[in-house]
């Protein structure tokens, strides 16, 4: 295939949603429809020691939580699809900001039940912000949900975007029997017969809203109530209009049950021919397109232990334009030098195939001996340009770490400098005193939990975990030093592990008056990764 062939046929995409809607859930099904799977692993139940596929962290089957991002690619219907699966839980979501800037649309999913939740309106202002598509599939509608009415006002007055149903539920006090299909004016009952708890696809009958055999089967209250209810969103409901779509103006609807699998496949179907192909990336040289010929990827993602057999490190790369080749040779943009891929990978969560090639809007992984960053670019050709930095998010969570066997302090920092890395938590060190201590901070206070199981099963190191008071941290612009500086007596002074200088704070207060009683100061709570 061409170039051209190859990006239009590609979608990359991410997941989002508050913590328990079932996004992980949903991430299987897609998969199971796609033919990636031929089993779906119950995320709740657990059952025979299943596990989702996109949980591949031992602390995610144990906790039955994502705490980092997943990558999984697989091709269904001509397209090649990149699944960004993302933390839901709100202490993660960095790793969910992060994850974003490689997508090039959204999923959100809702609980048919909660609506519009906290951590929904995080991430879809980030997704606003950035200006992609969003897609809205509210799930769980087996049970007892909210009138998708209300649903559709919640949209548009928290989050304030406009809805279009392109699916719509039949039944919605628990008793879910299907959909009915806007687009193509259809029925789609789903077949409840068969009960293996979702793991393997769902046979369902379509036919029209004046089939009387669907008619009988359907009941006359819910076949007369649908009736209904379609008449009124053809005359009041906003049409479908995909440029607004993929300005992020308005959000198509769809509903289903991903555990029961009702309305997966038709979602899948109609997702993929309304998302957009691989969009073109802000660089400091201006768009860089997909359609360019020559190569350009960045890094987004670092992580490290995927395979605990090896103690590797991977860092993940999406690639923004031209064609990428096994062994080729690329530009290291913030080291200056060149550097050879060699060992190129795809993913299935954990699972790994050697990549030939790829071609933008896929994501690769790469050994990394130690030379990536978050936010690195590589590129071929002769012209050089740097893709837009991915932000650093202020703490609001911080612990002083130490190894509990001081002989073991050489795993000790290893550890802690590549989970720095990859992002998972922020290191800082004061300097007002001689030795050398480590002051941890994290976005939310369940990564403490997971840096001590990764440092304990990661790299054999047990650590003592004293929490701090400090609520927040600011980078410090407008001076070379800190010792001059008029503060709090409960301010900390102290450096980022890239050596930028930081104050670490107690309370909005002590913020306020470093502010006010420092001239040309300037304290910034997000910094971008050079």
């Amino acid at each position: 295939m061409t170039l051209k062939q190859e990006v239009e046929r590609r979608r990359t995409f991410a997941i989002i949603s508050h913590p328990d809607a079932g996004k992980t859930t949903l991430t299987e099904k897609l998969l199971l429809y796609g033919g990636a799977i031929r089993e779906a692993g119950s995320v709740k139940a657990r059952r025979a020691q299943h596990h989702a596929v996109s949980d591949w962290m031992e602390i995610e089957k144990q906790r039955g939580i994502s705490v980092t991002s997943s990558v999984m690619q697989f091709d269904y219907d001509g397209y090649r699809i990149n699944i960004l699966d993302t933390p839901g839980h709100q202490d993660f979501s960095e790793d969910t900001y992060r994850t974003l800037v490689a997508a090039d649309s959204a999923v959100m999913l809702i609980d048919g039940a909660r609506g519009v939740e906290a951590q929904t309106i995080k991430l879809f202002q980030v997704c606003k912000r950035r200006g992609i598509p969003i897609f809205t599939f509210v799930n769980k509608m087996d049970r007892a949900s909210k009138s998708p009415f209300d649903l559709m006002a919640e949209l548009e007055e928290v989050l304030g975007i406009r809805s279009c149903p392109i699916t719509w539920p039949i039944g919605t006090d628990g008793d879910f029997k299907g959909v009915y299909h806007r687009d193509i004016h259809q029925l789609e009952v789903f077949d409840g017969s068969v009960n293996d708890h979702g793991s393997t696809k769902l046979e369902s009958i379509k036919g029209s809203v004046e089939d009387e055999n669907l008619r009988e089967f359907l009941g006359e209250d819910y076949h007369d109530r649908l009736v209904d209810e379609i008449e009124l969103l053809d005359v009041a409901g906003d049409p479908f209009d995909l440029e607004k779509v993929r300005s992020g103006e308005l959000t198509p609807l769809f509903f289903g049950s991903a555990m029961n699998n009702f309305g997966v496949e038709s979602f899948l179907e109609k997702f993929l021919k309304m998302t957009t192909p691989p969009l073109s990336r802000h660089s400091d040289d201006g768009e860089i397109s997909p359609y360019d010929e020559r190569f350009s990827g960045f890094i987004f993602k670092i992580q490290a232990n995927m395979n605990p057999a090896h103690r590797d490190r991977i860092a993940f790369m999406r690639i923004c334009s031209g064609k990428f080749e096994k062994g080729m040779e690329v530009r290291h943009m913030r080291l200056q030098k060149n550097i050879k891929l060699t060992q190129p990978q795809q993913f299935m969560a954990q699972d790994r195939d050697v990549a030939e090639e790829a071609w933008p809007g896929d994501i690769i992984g790469l050994f990394d001996p130690g030379i990536f960053a978050l936010g690195d670019t590589l590129l071929t050709g002769s012209e050089r340009f740097h893709f837009e930095g991915i932000p650093v998010f202020a703490p609001e969570h911080f612990a002083r770490v130490t190894p509990e066997d001081s002989i073991k302090r050489k795993q000790f920092v290893k550890g802690v400098t590549q989970l720095c890395l990859e992002g998972a938590i922020q290191s800082f060190k004061r300097l007002d005193i001689g030795m050398e201590e480590i002051i941890v901070g994290v976005v939310g206070a369940l990564q403490f939990e997971v840096l001590q199981h990764r440092l304990k099963h990661e790299y054999g190191v047990d650590i003592r975990l004293n929490v701090l008071p400090y609520r927040m941290v600011r980078w410090v612009k407008g001076t070379d030093s800190l010792d001059g500086l008029n503060l709090t007596s409960s301010t900390l002074r102290a450096q980022d592990g890239d050596g930028r200088l930081v104050l670490l704070f107690e309370n909005e207060w002590s913020v306020d008056w470093a502010v006010k009683n420092n001239e040309g100061i300037e304290l910034t709570t997000i910094t971008d990764r050079d």
